[in-house]
């Protein structure tokens, strides 16, 4: 390939990286001696060096398009991000023209089948299982993927479903600690050997290894309980490695869906971390790179020293939904027989640099068209208008329609149990704060939008004294303040966000509320975590810490989701496996109008040492 030819590729690229977070600047193509426009130079000094690319996605999450279904609208680009396959594809067909198609391969690191109602529309509505074709599987199967890890979310709808599109996929599913429940084996390949040919020399054998946090035994309990088990990421590995070694593999790539701060939402309720792929490469001899997923971070490029060996082990994690791509560039050399890695150095290249692949949007254009209809279909009326934009520091309407929705679904399920006559609360989270239930007709895609998680309704039995408890808990998502204001919200939530990846994701804070009486309360963020809920009320008495009470409850929370206390022990009344989401359609379907002022009303708010805190968005 000559430089002219090649010019306006590198052009691309160069783009891509810088156009990043602007945290790293492009790599010089002339700076570079083994970049990779002169590959017939780099690869071949007499067969002695030669530059594999990986090139990684991760928690695709259903995204194929630039597109939002929930605002019916493109994503735009003020916050600087694209998403969606279809754009990924575009930056992968560059890099492998610019380096050679032959000296990269392509993994992902899971989160692939949920996470948008293109998803959910071919898992449940049309689903897979009765022969539909996953719009996933087809996007994968045009980049050419060479092999993809399982996340905990391909569990979500059960192992017929995950079967279905594993058939449907022209790569292999990896997943080496997804093991049978009684024989221990892995019940997915649990890696690949793939072989790259280098010209004038001897092959290089490339191990790819998959692995998925452990979290899937808590998450989807259900689906899995008796079937799979989830052995730890690290303990797994030092099965495996050694073995690809064995097997002949010069290279061990791991595609890894566990993030790479380390740490667990679910506490020590399980013996293996959530998060695991540092420890992974400090721990496990044999590893070269890592492609990290799950966690939703933008991470360039991270070097973690092996323990055993000394030597460095390269991580990557590309974002999420096909916003960023990973490029790791392990430089290989040929000494005493085979080859090994001299060094490793990674990229990111940015979705919002590039068109959308016209091949892959022609693909999956038909379902997503399907899909359009479907989320767009008028299912009712709605009074007046819901927003949960302030949901996360005031108590907002559209909270109040989820909790009452899940609190009624509940007290159905329990008409005929001894539980039947106990008082029903439920909780819930402030999702998204894009979500809004306009005044007139609503959508399928207005009341999906409060509810963006396939999570299934359960229902609990708590104390009194546990429902301060885990309010407490919940309470810790707040700042400490010395005054009552005014703030913004930045100045009160400990919310993660980009530049805070350690605060507490939006989703691990509850709000709760009473069906049949109200539960009201106040959350004093002058005071201490743990000492916050004061004037705690049911039925406008004080709360009496013996009472029984029901607790609506989504399964990521009850089974220990975020690490809140008293749920995963406590006894579980109802649990019919209902998606949360399709109960908040159903019950629009059903009642045909929503109606704000018969079930909304203020039952907690934030004070300061008494004083109504006062935010100013």
């Amino acid at each position: 390939m000559t430089d002219n030819t090649s010019a306006s590729r590198r052009q691309l690229l160069t783009m891509a990286v810088v156009g990043g977070a602007g945290l790293w600047a492009a790599p010089s193509a002339s700076a570079d001696p083994h970049h990779g426009h002169g590959h017939d130079h780099d690869h071949h000094h007499g067969g002695k060096t030669f530059r594999l690319t990986v090139l990684g996605t991760t928690d695709l999450h259903g995204n194929v398009f630039n597109w939002n279904y929930f605002a019916n609208a493109a994503y735009s680009d003020k916050a600087g991000n694209q998403i969606g396959i279809a754009k990924a594809a575009t930056l992968i067909k560059a890099m492998r023209a610019e380096r050679g198609a032959s000296t990269c391969l392509t993994l992902d690191a899971g989160d692939t089948i949920q996470g948008t109602p293109l998803a959910y529309y071919y898992a449940k509505i049309d689903p897979i299982t009765g022969g539909s074709k996953h719009p996933m599987a087809l996007a994968m199967n045009a980049v050419g993927y060479d092999a993809a890890a399982l996340g905990n979310h391909e569990y979500n709808y059960g192992l017929d479903t995950l079967r279905a599109f594993q058939k449907q996929c022209r790569f292999p599913l990896l997943s080496a600690n997804s093991v049978d429940w009684n024989t221990g084996r892995p019940v997915f390949p649990p890696y690949v050997l793939k072989r790259v040919k280098v010209k004038g020399g001897k092959d290089i054998t490339v191990g790819i290894l998959g692995l998925v946090t452990p979290g899937v035994a808590i998450w989807d309990k259900a689906n899995v309980e008796g079937k799979v088990k989830f052995p730890g990421i690290v303990e797994q590995a030092k099965v495996m490695v050694p073995r690809l070694k064995r097997m002949g593999a010069d290279v061990v790539v791991v595609s890894c869906h566990s993030g790479p701060v380390p740490g667990s939402s679910y506490g020590d309720a399980l013996p293996y971390p959530e998060n695991a792929s540092t420890q992974l490469a400090e721990e496990v001899p044999g590893i070269d790179a890592v492609l990290v997923g799950h966690a939703h971070l933008e991470v360039p490029q991270k070097l973690v020293t092996n323990k055993v060996t000394g030597r460095q082990v390269l991580l990557s994690e590309p974002y999420y939904w096909g916003m960023r791509v990973s490029v790791m560039d392990l430089d290989l050399c040929f000494e005493r027989g085979r080859w090994s890695v001299r060094s490793s150095s990674a990229t990111l290249l940015n979705a919002n640099t590039v068109p959308e692949d016209a091949k892959i949007a022609a693909l999956v254009r038909p379902a997503h068209e399907k899909v359009l209809a479907y989320v767009n279909g008028v299912i009712g009326t709605c009074t007046e208008a819901m927003s949960a934009a302030t949901s996360r520091y005031e108590d907002t309407a559209a909270m109040d329609f989820i909790n009452l929705v899940q609190g009624q679904a509940v007290k159905d399920a329990l008409v005929g149990t001894p539980q039947a006559d106990l008082p029903v609360l439920s909780i819930a989270a402030p999702f998204n704060k894009d979500a809004a239930i306009p005044a007139g007709e609503v959508t399928v895609r207005d009341v999906a939008g409060l509810y963006i998680f396939d999570n299934t309704l359960l229902g609990i039995t708590l104390t009194g004294a546990q429902v301060k408890t885990y309010l407490e808990q919940s309470a810790a998502y707040f700042q400490q303040v010395t005054s009552a204001g005014p703030f913004t919200p930045e100045q009160v939530t400990n919310a993660k966000t980009p530049t805070a990846p350690n605060g507490t994701p939006d989703y691990n804070y509850d709000i709760m509320g009473g069906l049949d009486a109200p539960l009201t309360y106040e959350i004093d963020i002058a005071k201490d975590p743990g000492s916050r809920i004061t004037n705690l009320q049911y039925a406008g008495a004080p709360i009496d810490p013996a009472q029984e009470f029901v607790i609506a409850i989504n399964n990521y929370r009850q089974s220990g989701g975020g690490g809140f206390p008293g749920v995963t022990t406590a006894p579980v009344v109802d649990n019919r496996q209902v998606e949360i989401r399709q109960l908040l359609i159903d019950w629009v379907t059903a009642n045909q109008q929503i109606d704000p002022p018969s079930f909304a009303s203020t039952d907690w708010r934030l004070v300061a040492n008494g004083t109504p805190v006062v935010i100013t968005a």
